[in-house]
């Protein structure tokens, strides 16, 4: 197996990114200015998508802000140099958090990514953006499929012509059986016919595989259409997650296959590690926008007359008081809930409730290519690894890097695998993920490739220059196994009850982060932008400001069905079900 980089310190983590998607030392620890006009000091905790996105809004309003983040900036969705890996004058080897893509029925980041300038680009890093021609639904020891991706079908006006569409869209790209797919076609159509009364009173109650009828159905639906639609996007078990989240997916992904109403194609991927196409140019918008950054992490918030009277951080070792007018909290949601005291309880109760809230591991590790791979033109999913690992093969979209301008000068493609399933032992080891060291996980997930790409798209170990674990998964010696900085939120069946709305009780506190209650209701960029936005505009409305509102975008639903979900709300009032939900 080759070898994996030194492990990553936080100082190297500081040292090694150049860019200005990274907190460097001296750069930005200036406190929020004492003499900033009074009713407009913002003090932004979490430097990830929900505060940058904050700060942005917030700072083309005239507000003075500053962003306090404890590691880099960019959260999840940052690039992570391997420290140490440039050779011969040659940049770090890019890595990341995880592969990432923006599907075409985002709508918030784009809107933000249009807003930061970039050389070159007319609307600006949003040009960086870049369509998959395809997707492979990898099989080990089976015959593979592949999706060309983009409009697909026809028109439709009618129930009948939705299902003929839908099921023949799944049949013939899935080579999944037509009663199968007519079958899902309906259960979609159920879904994308409910109102909203529904959606929040059954069907957010209802785990996705109860709600497709899974056990009853062939292994190839079972595996499809309600392991790989949970595990894959959301890291989700298909028993637990909330059938209104996942459904709402399904009528992005397959229920508008003309991609009506989307910003762009359904897949679309970065033309270069994402801290230089996108983080570190918004970070150097920022600072031209005023915006201040400080390398510090949140202890707690003080409350005094229903409001924060101040926050504590800590930085080289102490504690310090932030003071400011207003307090967005944009950290994951393990960090918020730590932070509630009985203090701020009996100002804002609900809080309490995400105690509740699920997290699980959703991290990536990358593996780097002597050669090209010919894998796929897109995301490849291998639907029956124990893991759930889904990879991109960057080279191919990474037009503005080129990958042997960095490390040894070896290196032609980067691997960007995902890891969704840490619990499942491996076919190596017989050990879950959380259970392995770094390079058992490193060789056992090179070991499920390689089962699923025997043939003309296979791995060979000639290929593997070197790779590199996410650096939020750490290996603790004393626990025999490891522990994960970064995990994310899941949607668990029932769990919108626990998710808190963006103000609350406590006048001057805000919050921003994935786990708010949002429109497209999942732990994502885009849900973390809607959540900053939604913020933002609570926080305006405190202020009394005359500022334009953020703009807020809701996910499409087709026009044509409309009618139904409006007798579907007197039926559900009536206690009926669905029109269409019946056996099939």
């Amino acid at each position: 197996m080759a070898e994996k980089y030194g492990a990553v310190s936080r100082r190297t983590v500081l040292r090694g990114a150049a860019g200005a998607g990274v907190i460097t030392a001296g750069a930005m620890m200036r406190p929020i200015r004492a003499n900033a006009d009074p009713g407009r000091r913002v003090a932004i905790f979490g430097g990830g998508v929900a505060g940058l996105t904050a700060a942005h809004e917030l700072a083309e309003r005239g507000f003075d802000v500053t962003v306090y983040e404890r590691r880099a900036l960019g959260g999840k969705a940052r690039s992570i140099p391997v420290p140490d890996s440039g050779r011969g004058g040659r940049a770090d080897l890019p890595g990341e958090h995880g592969f990432r893509f923006f599907p075409g029925f985002y709508h918030h980041i784009p809107d933000t990514m249009r807003r930061i300038p970039f050389a070159g680009n007319a609307n600006g890093v949003w040009d960086n953006l870049v369509p998959a021609a395809e997707a492979r639904f990898s099989r080990a020891g089976a015959d593979d499929t592949i999706v060309p991706m983009g409009r697909a079908g026809k028109p439709w006006a009618t129930p009948d012509d939705f299902r003929q569409t839908v099921a023949s869209v799944i049949s013939t790209s899935m080579k999944m059986p037509m009663t199968d797919a007519a079958y899902f076609a309906n259960r979609l159509l159920v879904f994308n016919t409910s109102c909203d009364d529904r959606r929040f009173g059954e069907w957010e109650k209802l785990a996705w595989r109860d709600f497709v009828g899974a056990r009853g159905r062939s292994q190839e639906f079972r595996m499809l259409m309600s392991r790989t639609l949970t595990t894959l996007l959301v890291a989700a078990k298909d028993d637990h997650a909330s059938t209104r989240t996942i459904g709402s997916m399904g009528e992005q992904f397959l229920g508008n296959p003309l991609e009506t109403g989307n910003d762009g194609p359904l897949d679309r991927l970065l033309n270069g590690p994402t801290n230089e196409a996108w983080i570190d140019p918004w970070v150097a918008h920022l600072r031209g926008l005023g915006v201040r950054f400080d390398t510090a992490e949140l202890r707690g918030l003080d409350v005094r007359d229903r409001r924060i009277s101040g926050a504590r951080v800590t930085a080289g070792g102490g504690e310090r008081a932030v003071d400011a007018d207003y307090f967005v909290l944009a950290v994951p949601v393990e960090v918020a809930r730590a932070l509630w005291t009985p203090e701020i309880l009996a100002v804002q109760p609900e809080l309490a409730a995400m105690d509740g809230l699920v997290v699980n591991w959703m991290s990536g590790i990358q593996f780097y290519l002597r050669r090209p791979t010919q894998i796929a033109r897109g995301h490849t999913a291998y639907v029956d690894s124990p893991w759930s690992l889904t990879s991109i093969a960057q080279n191919q979209f990474w037009s503005r890097t080129r990958l042997s301008d960095s490390g040894d000068g070896s290196v032609r493609d980067c691997l960007s695998v995902d890891i969704s399933d840490w619990n499942t032992p491996g076919i190596l080891y017989g050990k879950p993920a959380i259970e392995c060291t770094h390079d058992e996980i490193a060789r056992e997930v090179w070991a499920q490739l390689q089962k699923h790409l025997e043939g003309h798209a296979a791995l060979e170990d000639s290929d593997l220059v070197s790779w590199f674990l996410d650096t939020g998964v750490s290996w603790d010696a004393a626990q025999n196994r490891n522990t994960n900085a970064d995990p994310l939120l899941i949607n668990t069946a029932g769990s919108w009850a626990a998710r808190p709305n963006a103000h609350g009780g406590l006048e001057n506190l805000f919050l921003a982060g994935d786990y708010v209650r949002t429109n497209i209701d999942l732990a994502t960029m885009e849900g973390a932008c809607e959540a900053a936005r939604t913020a933002v505009n609570a926080l305006l409305d405190v202020a009394g400001s005359n500022a334009a509102r953020c703009r807020l975008f809701q996910l499409y639903r087709a026009p044509q069905l409309e009618p139904l979900r409006q007798a579907d709300s007197a039926r559900y009032a009536a206690g009926q079900p669905n029109m269409f939900d019946v056996p099939m």
